[in-house]
């Protein structure tokens, strides 16, 4: 069992940047994939930053959309998920959601291979 609690969202002016946290708790040793989702009405939850948490080199994925702005990172001695969330656009808008695999998975964006979330937690870039 894995409890993962985000935060660090809020509202910010187009270009403004963002810090988003989560925090995980319980038996994380099976855990291979982190990933930050985000969710917009009207669409399909986007997985934007992933990392896979197991591996060697600790490889890193990222949405056309993000990549460049966001940059995804852990801190493995306090079982810690980042996003730093740079030049941020209005498209950036959604509930941002952390969330962790077991398995090891082909397509990192797929929301359906993700087995532990979090609640999730709102950005809203507007001026």
């Amino acid at each position: 069992q894995v409890e993962l609690v985000e935060s660090g969202g809020g509202a910010v002016q187009p270009g403004g940047s963002l810090r988003l946290t989560c925090a995980a708790s319980g038996n994380t040793y099976d855990t291979w994939y982190m990933a930050w989702f985000r969710q917009t009405p009207g669409k399909e939850r986007e997985g934007v930053a992933i990392i896979a948490v197991r591996s060697r080199t600790k490889n890193t994925y990222y949405a056309d959309s993000v990549k460049g702005r966001f940059t995804i990172s852990q801190d493995n001695a306090k079982n810690t998920l980042y996003l730093q969330m740079n030049s941020l656009k209005p498209e950036d808008t959604g509930l941002y959601y952390c969330a962790a695999a077991t398995d090891v998975i082909q397509n990192v964006y797929h929301a359906r291979h993700y087995n532990y979330w979090g609640q999730g937690t709102q950005v809203t870039v507007s001026s």
